[in-house]
């Protein structure tokens, strides 16, 4: 099985913060094979854009209405993609013990995202590797907007932030 390279997104929030996404993705929605989105989507014309790009695998957030449940995006998701175990999330909770918490709620999942805080995170915990993507049009108190770039194939994950300008 070749390995599947995937565009990680979370808290896109268009239209509300931003009228679209920034051109700063289109080389890497050119070069992904699926796209993972965690959530605070708020419009599924979004989804509906990234889908021209490559599949896409979504989750609702808190800022996300019933339109994202008819899309398809359920609140959690577990799926296996190119042999590595994924799931998503977009609330983790609070940061104080989230790797334990993330565990037992995706126990069988090498790769986690999920979004929320708008706070950009590659993080190894064990077997796992957590992704929070950031945000890449509402940064917040982020130097950049971000997103995350991961390279799944069996027996490995691993992902890079990509600082948005």
């Amino acid at each position: 099985m070749p390995p599947v390279t995937a565009l990680i997104l979370a808290d896109t929030h268009v239209p509300r913060f931003r009228p679209e996404l920034p051109p700063e993705l289109g080389s890497y929605l050119d070069a992904c094979d699926i796209i993972l989105h965690a959530g605070d989507v708020t419009d599924p014309a979004v989804l509906d854009r990234l889908v021209a790009h490559a599949p896409v695998l979504a989750v609702r957030g808190n800022g996300d209405g019933p339109d994202l449940a008819a899309w398809g995006a359920p609140e959690r998701l577990e799926t296996t993609v190119a042999g590595v175990e994924v799931a998503m999330v977009h609330d983790s909770g609070p940061s104080r013990g989230r790797p334990a918490r993330l565990a037992r709620w995706f126990p069988r999942a090498e790769l986690i995202v999920y979004g929320h805080s708008h706070i950009p995170s590659v993080v190894r915990d064990g077997p796992r590797l957590l992704v929070n993507p950031g945000s890449p049009t509402w940064k917040r108190r982020q130097p950049h907007p971000t997103a995350a770039l991961a390279r799944l194939e069996p027996g490995g994950v691993s992902a890079t932030l990509i600082e948005l300008a």
